[in-house]
């Protein structure tokens, strides 16, 4: 068994390059199922990069044999995300308080909107790795994240909204890791850049581009483990 530090999800090659620019040791690339995986050191820290795939199930599956294969202390998500509270701004980076899957919806049977049935309402994020990111930058908040398959856009940001006015943003992985990590008892904790928003005002979109979001949160990732 590999023993890291941790482990580093992100979803695409585009938000993994950060990472492996700023290693000072970079293994090769291998494949650990379908997810490509390269370990790395960051001073002294040994970490396992995961470039996971788009969507809950690749993130989740590439979690569940990262974590086997290597028993991390911590898990991390990282790249890009997008901003849905008022407060949020391109370019900030959110650290996730809490997870939960925005197309989750059994209230009929009396669960919370977001929980999955038989699961928690929601999953928190690892309190010392949170306590870490404040300190990481003026520019990261902390607040909850919804994860769902669906993009989120102009045409569905105010009913997404409405239904998560806490959330400050959405992606289509976080739910999904801190779910496989709840389960298997590892910390965890996103940290994700965002990169797009539709708003404050509906309809007005703005954007950078997802390299320079995932730059973002590769710095405050880092700084999270040099601390």
């Amino acid at each position: 068994m590999i023993e890291v530090d941790a482990v580093v999800l992100a979803a695409m090659g585009q938000e993994m390059t950060a990472f492996e620019e700023r290693s000072d040791a970079l293994g090769r690339a291998s494949l650990l199922g379908q997810a490509s995986v390269r370990l790395a050191t960051f001073g002294g820290s040994h970490v396992l990069l995961v470039t996971s795939g788009i969507g809950l199930v690749n993130a989740a599956v590439a979690t569940t044999l990262a974590v086997s294969a290597c028993r991390p202390r911590a898990v991390l998500s990282a790249g890009s995300a997008g901003g849905l509270h008022q407060q949020v701004a391109v370019g900030d980076v959110v650290a996730g308080s809490s997870y939960s899957f925005a197309g989750a919806d059994a209230r009929i049977f009396g669960y919370a909107l977001g929980q999955v049935p038989g699961m928690p309402a929601s999953y928190p994020g690892d309190p010392d790795l949170l306590a870490r990111v404040a300190a990481a930058g003026s520019r990261v908040r902390r607040g909850p994240v919804i994860s769902g398959d669906c993009f989120v856009d102009g045409s569905s940001v105010d009913r997404v909204r409405a239904s998560f006015p806490d959330a400050l943003a959405t992606d289509m992985e976080s739910a999904a890791i801190a779910q496989t990590c709840h389960l298997l008892g590892v910390p965890f904790v996103s940290v994700r850049a965002i990169s797009d928003l539709c708003g404050p005002q509906a309809g007005a979109e703005f954007h950078i581009a997802v390299e320079d979001a995932a730059s973002r949160s590769a710095d405050v990732a880092l700084a999270l483990l040099a601390a």
